[in-house]
């Protein structure tokens, strides 16, 4: 049976999953079903994560950015963030994304 999709809308920045635009500021308009909001918030909480590791590092100077595995990992799940905003979003959101040039080609 297929799942219903429904609408949301998305901040990256705080990693906000709304389902009423009037609720907050937002980014992104999307539909998608509910194991695709659960997937979007797994990403969410994953850069969370790395983000407070990356704030500790940061305090280790001689750590360049390119040579640090949690940039890297935090790089890789904003893509995979992206990828899904791009694949579920609408006409406004795919536009957005492409001007970003964030996402591989093949995608």
């Amino acid at each position: 049976m297929d799942e219903q999709k429904k609408t949301y809308y998305i901040d990256v920045g705080t990693g906000q999953i709304l389902s009423n635009a009037s609720s907050s500021t937002w980014s992104y308009k999307i539909d998608a079903t509910d194991d695709e909001i659960t997937q979007l918030r797994e990403l969410f909480n994953q850069n969370y994560s790395t983000e407070w590791k990356n704030f500790f590092r940061a305090h280790v100077p001689f750590v360049q950015y390119h040579y640090d595995r949690e940039n890297d990992s935090y790089d890789s799940t904003i893509q995979q963030v992206y990828g899904m905003l791009y694949k579920l979003g609408d006409q406004e959101a795919k536009k957005h994304i492409e001007s970003m040039n964030i996402l591989p080609e093949n995608q």
